[in-house]
C-alpha cells in the first residue's frame, strides 16, 4: 500500500489502490489457506465484511446524484454567488471553517456539511483564486469539530454507547481537548489568509465569474430551499439515503420551475420526453453546461452517481482487503500484542489511539474504529480505576478525527469525492483533525483531565450496572 501511495501519489486512488488492497486480499488468503482456512470461510468473511458497506456505497451515489441536481436547480450557483458577493477573500479559510463547524453542530453530520455548504465553499475558494486544497481543509476541520460536539453524531452517540459512559458528559469530556484544538485551527487558517493574497485574485476575474453565474441563472434566495430541506432533515434524523435522494428529485422539480432556460438547454429540447431524459441524465450522470467563462463550466460541469462508481469500487476493495485480514487473525493479533506495551495510563491512552488508528487503516471503517478498540479496552481502562468518559474521549480524538485522513477510509473517499480534492492534497491542511490527537497525547502524559473512579463511585457503579 505505501509502495503503491509513493508511485503514484494522489492518482493512486484512480485504481491502483483498489488494485493493491485486493492484491493484500489475495496475499492474506494464500496465507489463510497454508493455515487450514477454506476458500468458502474466507469468502463468507470477505461478504460479511463487506455487506456493512451497503449504506454507505448507497449514500456515495446518491450525493453524486445530489451534487448534479443542486447545480441544475441553480442552489449551487446562488450559494456561489451570495458567497462571493459576502465573504472575504482575506478570512475566506477561517470563515470556511467556522460556517461548516456550525452546521456540523446543528445537523450532526460532517457528511451532509460537506456535500452541501462544503461543495458550494469550495466553488467560492476558486472564484477566490484560492487554494482548493486548503479550503477542503478548513471544511474538514470545521465539519468534524461540529459532528464531534454535536448530541445529533452518529458518532458521538456511538463513542459513550461502546464506552459505557454519559452522552452529554462525554461532549463535555471531549470539549477540553477538542475546543483549543479547534481555537489553534482556526488561528492557523487565520494566518494563512492574513499571510496570502489580500486581493485574493483578479478582482476582473470575480465580477467575470458572477455575471457569468447571473446571466446563466436565475439567482435567487429560493433556489435553497432544497439545501436548506436537506439540513432540516438531517436535524430531524431522517435516513441519509432516503433524505438525499428525496432533495436530489425535489432539486430537479425546482429546476423545472425556476431554472427552465438551463433545464431546456440541457436537454436539448423544449419536449416531455427530453426534460424526462434530462432529470434522469442530471441524476447519474451529472450537470454540464457550457458558458463563455471556463471556470464557470468546470466548477459547475460535476456530480451524478457515475461521479461515484470509483470511491464504491475502492470501499470494496477495502473489504474485501478487510475482510481477509480479520478471518486469518491478523487484526487480533496486532490488537493483542499491543497490550504488552501498556504500562501507565498513558501509555493506555497512547495504546488505544494506535489501536483506532490502525483500525481504521486496515478496515477503512470509522464505526469499526470505535467498536473494536472500545470493546477491546474498556474492561482495562475500568481496571486502572479510569473513568470510561476517558475511554470515549480517547476514541474519539483518535477514531473519529483521523478516518478523512485515510485514502482509502470511507470517509476519505466521500471527503475526496464530494469536494473533488484528493485525500493526500488536503490532508496537510484539516489542522483541527491533527491537532486534536496531538492535544489529547499532551493531555495524556501531563495527567490533565484524566478522571479517575474512586471506590465509592465504583461500588455505586457496580450497584447501577447490575440493577439495569
Amino acid at each position: 500500500m505505501g509502495g503503491v501511495l509513493a508511485i503514484f501519489g494522489s492518482d493512486a486512488l484512480a485504481g491502483a489502490t483498489q488494485v493493491a488492497m485486493m492484491m493484500i486480499g489475495f496475499i492474506a488468503a494464500l496465507v489463510g489457506l497454508k493455515n487450514g482456512l477454506t476458500w468458502a470461510e474466507i469468502e463468507h468473511s470477505i461478504i460479511a465484511t463487506s455487506a456493512k458497506t451497503t449504506g454507505p456505497i448507497l449514500i456515495f451515489l446518491a450525493v453524486g446524484s445530489l451534487i448534479g441536481s443542486l447545480m441544475l436547480s441553480g442552489a449551487v450557483p446562488t450559494l456561489l454567488y451570495f458567497g462571493l458577493n459576502i465573504l472575504s477573500p482575506t478570512y475566506f479559510y477561517p470563515l470556511a471553517c467556522l460556517i461548516c463547524a456550525l452546521v456540523a453542530i446543528c445537523i450532526g453530520s460532517s457528511w451532509t456539511t460537506a456535500a452541501t455548504v462544503g461543495v458550494a465553499l469550495i466553488g467560492v475558494s476558486y472564484g477566490f483564486s484560492l487554494s482548493p486544497n486548503i479550503t477542503a481543509g478548513a471544511i474538514i476541520s470545521g465539519a468534524y469539530f461540529g459532528d464531534k460536539m454535536s448530541p445529533l453524531s452518529e458518532t458521538t452517540n456511538l463513542a459513550p454507547a461502546i464506552a459505557g459512559s454519559e452522552l452529554f458528559s462525554h461532549i463535555r469530556h471531549m470539549s477540553w481537548v477538542s475546543v483549543p484544538s479547534f481555537a489553534l485551527a482556526v488561528l492557523l487558517f487565520l494566518l494563512i489568509g492574513l499571510n496570502g493574497s489580500a486581493s485574493g485574485g483578479d478582482q476582473a476575474s470575480i465580477a467575470a465569474f458572477l455575471q457569468t453565474l447571473d446571466d446563466a441563472f436565475n439567482i435567487s434566495w429560493i433556489n435553497l430551499v432544497p439545501v436548506i430541506l436537506l439540513l432540516w432533515l438531517a436535524t430531524r434524523q431522517a435516513p441519509a439515503f432516503l433524505a438525499i435522494m428525496g432533495v436530489s428529485v425535489l432539486a430537479c422539480v425546482f429546476s423545472l420551475i425556476f431554472q427552465l432556460e438551463v433545464l431546456v438547454v440541457f436537454a436539448g429540447e423544449q419536449t416531455t420526453i427530453g426534460i424526462i431524459k434530462a432529470f434522469w441524465l442530471v441524476l447519474y450522470d451529472g450537470f454540464a453546461i457550457t458558458t463563455d467563462n471556463q471556470s464557470v463550466n468546470t466548477l459547475l460541469s460535476r456530480g451524478g452517481m457515475s461521479s461515484m462508481v470509483n470511491m464504491a469500487w475502492l470501499v470494496i476493495a477495502s473489504m474485501t482487503m478487510t475482510g481477509v485480514l480479520e478471518k486469518i487473525g491478523f487484526i487480533d493479533f496486532l490488537m493483542r500484542a499491543m497490550l504488552g506495551f501498556v504500562t501507565s495510563t498513558a501509555s493506555l491512552i497512547v495504546a488505544t489511539m494506535a489501536t483506532c488508528l490502525g483500525v481504521n487503516v486496515l478496515t477503512g471503517d470509522q464505526y469499526m474504529s470505535l467498536v473494536l478498540p472500545g470493546q477491546m479496552w474498556r474492561a482495562e481502562f475500568e481496571k486502572r480505576n479510569l473513568h470510561n468518559l476517558n475511554l470515549s474521549r480517547t476514541l474519539e480524538d483518535a477514531g473519529t478525527l483521523t478516518s478523512p485522513l485515510i485514502p482509502w477510509n470511507a470517509c476519505g473517499v466521500f471527503m475526496a469525492g464530494s469536494l473533488s480534492v484528493a485525500t493526500l492534497d488536503y490532508l496537510p491542511f484539516v489542522f483541527f483533525n491533527l491537532i486534536n490527537p496531538v492535544m489529547a497525547l499532551v493531555f495524556a502524559f501531563m495527567n490533565i483531565k484524566i478522571i479517575r473512579v474512586h471506590a465509592s463511585d465504583k461500588i455505586r457503579l457496580q450497584s447501577h450496572n447490575n440493577g439495569q
